[in-house]
């Protein structure tokens, strides 16, 4: 899935499945549950998985707090690039879950965001630290769009 240009999910509770999303603003609402809330789910079983979550540009803001993402398999893959983080972000920011002892096998990463949320000084120390052609693996063309699909997508006017 692609989602791009001012889309608003606006739960810290759904989880999306395989993404690329451009310049979405995420609005994580938990008024006064506890524990933190968190933005992303993502599932990923194996090496050899494809999948993963990548949100480029945009915004999370919203209430409460939230971790970036929680891992929800043991090769769990979420990247934020060039993101704005509201205070919403909890200073941890992400959370092995019930793959303890897995965190080696994570992608979980930030690269040049933005905003009170985005100090990573108390990160946990298994995220990772992308290089530019680490992160050019995961832009839309290589990611999403390897194979062109996208331009098979038919054009609907209504």
């Amino acid at each position: 899935m692609v989602m791009e240009d001012n889309c608003e999910p606006r739960s810290a509770r759904q989880n999306f499945l395989g993404i690329t999303s451009k310049n979405c603003t995420i609005n994580a609402r938990l008024g006064n549950s506890a524990p933190p809330g968190f933005i992303t789910a993502q599932l990923r079983s194996s090496l050899d998985d494809p999948s993963g979550f990548v949100f480029e540009g945009g915004f999370v803001v919203g209430t409460g707090e939230v971790s970036l993402g929680r891992a929800w398999g043991p090769y769990s893959r979420v990247i934020f690039h060039r993101t704005k983080f509201s205070s919403v972000v909890s200073p941890e920011g992400w959370n092995a879950w019930d793959f303890r002892g897995h965190e080696d096998k994570f992608t979980y990463a930030e690269v040049d965001c933005t905003g009170p949320g985005a100090n990573t000084s108390k990160r946990v120390k298994w995220e990772k630290k992308l290089t530019p052609s680490q992160l050019q693996a995961y832009s839309l063309s290589s990611f999403i769009n390897k194979d062109k699909w996208l331009a098979k997508i038919p054009t609907i006017f209504l």
